[in-house]
């Protein structure tokens, strides 16, 4: 049987480069449920936060556990960036990378790679070269591959930027779906509306230290930080 690897707890996680700390000391515990949307100014840091969170970037000091040992943990995270980095192989075998990695044989990973596809709306795309896809599509093909082993977290870093309408709503709607099928998902966003729509619960970040972490109801109708309430308002936060 295989075990939770949430909850994931931050105890004075802070992270620093060249004398300068990106993000921290935070505290923080992230539980087995839920659907978290991280928010901030720009150079708030975010990102840093998340790729820790993740184990991309080791804590300078403090912690940041989960609740089994880390090499047990990693298998059951997944993580996909704002430009997705994709192979130069077709959809199908970006797909089913990491079903094979992991052992599953070739014709088995192919087989549920195609049908993870379909489910982001890439049936018809399996056998393209990834580089060919548009934004979009590239989006969807992180996601499908992010997903095709059921990951109990999902972390995303803008996973919307830059993208038209139609490709926003499939992407939230791919993520939806994942969250009802029981992923935990923590998701940075810029985009307000996309941030009411899908937050149950949010993290509010700005110079690095963890202003507001709040259910998504409490945060968006009366935030207690000031400068959360600055951020909604549309105001620049210095």
């Amino acid at each position: 049987m295989v075990e939770q690897i949430l909850p994931l707890r931050l105890a004075g996680a802070k992270l620093t480069r060249r004398g300068r700390t990106l993000v921290g000391p935070i505290d923080l515990t992230l539980g087995p449920q839920g659907f978290t949307i991280v928010m901030g100014p720009n150079g708030a840091g975010k990102t840093s936060l998340l790729r820790m969170m993740h184990g991309l970037e080791r804590p300078s000091s403090g912690r940041v556990d989960w609740a089994v040992p880390e090499v047990q943990a990693r298998p059951s995270q997944a993580y996909v960036f704002q430009h997705p980095t994709l192979m130069r192989r077709t959809a199908l075998d970006n797909v089913a990378y990491p079903l094979t990695v992991h052992g599953m044989p070739r014709k088995e990973a192919r087989a549920r790679a195609a049908e993870a596809l379909k489910t982001v709306g890439l049936g018809d795309s399996a056998l393209k070269m990834a580089h060919y896809l548009s934004g979009g599509e590239r989006q969807k093909l992180a996601l499908a591959r992010a997903l095709i082993r059921k990951p109990e977290i999902l972390f995303l870093d803008e996973p919307c930027a830059s993208l038209d309408g139609r490709a926003i709503r499939d992407i939230e709607h791919i993520l939806l779906t994942a969250h009802a099928a029981g992923t935990r998902i923590v998701m940075i966003t810029h985009d307000h509306g996309q941030a009411r729509r899908l937050a149950e619960d949010v993290l509010f970040i700005h110079h690095g230290q963890l202003h507001a972490a709040d259910q998504a109801d409490a945060f968006f109708s009366d935030p207690q930080s000031p400068e959360a309430h600055a951020f909604l308002k549309g105001d620049i936060v210095i």
